[in-house]
């Protein structure tokens, strides 16, 4: 029963979400206004996100040890990431972030955002991070499509997001079917004969 309790809530966390981008994007707004509730949503979402994905237990050194979130380039979060996670744990797990500009830098991390600075850097950095269980997100164009694990896109003034299931699976990483089921699931040629 708390397990139903539990999924229900967290389903209606995203909807909730999901609404509250509709009403921020009916706004008239400057770009530059729009971009910080922009980005307070996605930070909301990566939160959420890790709420129903399971990463293999060897990624993490102690049952204590943070699950810890990079941010890859020019972070257009400013503080609302930081706000998304602070005081939160998850399964007894603290939250942790490290920015950088450097790939290198952000090992040991659960989840990178790819920010828009490093567009033309995609390839080399999903190749970086292909088979390795690191979630990989973005608001690039066609992110998923490129290999990338989650890829946030707008449709009707909505924020949206895609999940690559293929590149989730050679990440070793395993997403709920709840999550699932609230994205737009992208299949890369040859998931079909699995």
């Amino acid at each position: 029963m708390a397990v139903l309790v539990a999924i229900t809530w967290r389903r209606a966390v995203l909807l909730l979400m999901a609404e509250m981008v509709w009403v921020l994007s009916a706004a008239p707004a400057s770009a530059q206004t729009a971009r910080a509730p922009e980005y307070s949503l996605k930070a909301a979402y990566l939160f959420n996100f890790t709420q129903f994905i399971e990463w293999p237990s060897n990624c993490f050194v102690s049952a204590e040890a943070p699950i810890i979130i990079g941010v890859l380039g020019e972070d257009p979060f400013g503080g609302a990431l930081d706000q998304a996670i602070r005081d939160k744990t998850l399964r007894g797990r603290p939250f942790e972030i490290r920015r950088s500009r450097r790939l290198g830098d952000l090992g040991g991390c659960h989840m990178v955002f790819v920010c828009a600075s490093e567009a033309k850097r995609v390839p080399e950095i999903l190749a970086a991070n292909n088979k390795k269980s690191v979630v990989t997100i973005s608001d690039l164009d066609r992110f998923g499509e490129q290999g990338g694990i989650i890829g946030f896109y707008t449709e009707n003034n909505r924020l949206r997001f895609q999940i690559n299931v293929g590149a989730a699976e050679r990440a070793g990483i395993k997403i709920s079917s709840q999550l699932l089921r609230l994205g737009t699931i992208i299949r890369e040629k040859g998931d079909a004969e699995k």
